[in-house]
């Protein structure tokens, strides 16, 4: 595993923060998985992880999240998609953590309900530094194409405990597994974006009445 270290940026005359950026690279005996992300980028994303639905998700979180995220994974398909998966969510919330460092000035809470036709769902979050997830999806069908639906549950798992992050999601309605799944990602992505943006109050701070998060 490899982590790069973030790179000074001069955001504003009074203070100077460190660009939120990050790369980590994760090994296994089962995956192999790079990670990029810029937290203040444009919603560019290139992503290449064997599992298209995954992939279709990772572009919503980039798109939504205005993140940059460049994702490369290769993973024992022929078992299933279980640990590329898994993996990915791990390296992803490692390489949040990283980006965020200290989490010096961010607003630090995010929420958003997104519908997608039929579906609505709410996520709540707080970068909180103590991992939890609070799961309320209620996903129909087994599959979606090929992709098992038991694995979006396990990709938030991994993402919480390396993130270490605090996660509330909750179907409001919902009847097409797609749909329910791509509300939840878009609805994670505007919290996270939310939850990261500079608070222009207290941005040489931590939000934290401890004073650490």
């Amino acid at each position: 595993m490899q982590i790069r270290d973030r790179q000074s940026l001069s955001l504003e005359p009074e203070f100077a923060l460190t660009a939120r950026r990050a790369s980590v690279s994760r090994t296994t005996g089962e995956t192999d998985v790079q990670v990029s992300l810029n937290l203040d980028g444009t919603g560019q994303c290139i992503v290449a992880t064997g599992v298209p639905f995954l992939d279709h998700m990772l572009h919503q979180l980039a798109s939504h999240g205005l993140v940059d995220l460049q994702v490369q994974a290769q993973g024992d398909y022929e078992i299933d998609d279980h640990h590329t998966n898994e993996d990915v969510g791990i390296t992803l919330g490692m390489a949040l953590k990283e980006a965020l460092g200290d989490r010096k000035g961010i607003v630090r809470f995010g929420h958003f309900i997104a519908p997608l036709d039929e579906a609505l769902v709410q996520v709540s979050l707080d970068f909180s530094g103590r991992p939890h997830l609070s799961y309320g999806l209620d996903i129909p069908t087994e599959r979606v194409g090929t992709y098992d639906t038991q694995l979006v549950r396990e990709f938030f798992v991994a993402i919480v405990n390396h993130a270490q992050i605090t996660l509330h999601i909750r179907q409001l309605d919902g009847l097409n597994s797609h749909h329910i799944i791509e509300a939840t990602f878009k609805a994670f992505a505007r919290a996270i974006r939310m939850a990261t943006e500079i608070d222009p109050r207290r941005a040489s701070q931590i939000p934290s009445s401890k004073g650490v998060l």
